[in-house]
């Protein structure tokens, strides 16, 4: 395995690890927001009372919408390989520029490795949209800077 095979791993790695930190966190608070709901009994407060568990009821779904949402992006980095090398930038992609360097997988920022700067981003960004399909050698345009494509694996 070369270099850039184990960079393409680690960044991988690290995005996987990013969801995951992020799914302990929204069950977390699912299921704080659940002890709380279970927990809370009927006080003389009534119409407080209601209003503080619809607020917990609030908090749950926005939680669960988080929850969907984490859940399609672990599926996303499920189907990347690692493996597969193409000079043509995909997802899955690690693309190095004359400005800044990327990995096309999932926005999580900014991720360093071997003290190198990569930016995972996810394909629907604008600049992703702008290096998808492209090749070592293109030039690219994006916020009135200009840079190249020096290297893809």
């Amino acid at each position: 395995m070369n270099k850039d095979d184990n960079i393409k791993q680690v960044l991988h790695s690290k995005c996987v690890q990013f969801t995951k930190n992020r799914l302990d966190t929204i069950n977390k608070t699912i299921n704080e927001l659940q002890e709380s709901l279970t927990s809370e009994t009927k006080s003389s407060a009534g119409d407080k009372h209601e209003t503080g568990r619809a607020m917990v009821q609030l908090e749950r779904e926005k939680a669960g919408k988080q929850l969907a949402e984490i859940q399609k992006v672990n599926q996303l980095l499920a189907k990347i390989s690692v493996e597969k090398m193409s000079k043509t930038i995909g997802l899955g992609s690690v693309v190095y520029t004359t400005k800044a360097n990327y990995y096309i997988a999932i926005s999580v920022g900014e991720l360093e490795v071997d003290s190198s700067k990569f930016y995972a981003i996810a394909a629907n960004t604008p600049i992703a949209q702008l290096i998808l399909g492209k090749t070592i050698g293109d030039d690219i345009v994006f916020r009135e800077q200009n840079f190249s494509i020096t290297n893809v694996n």
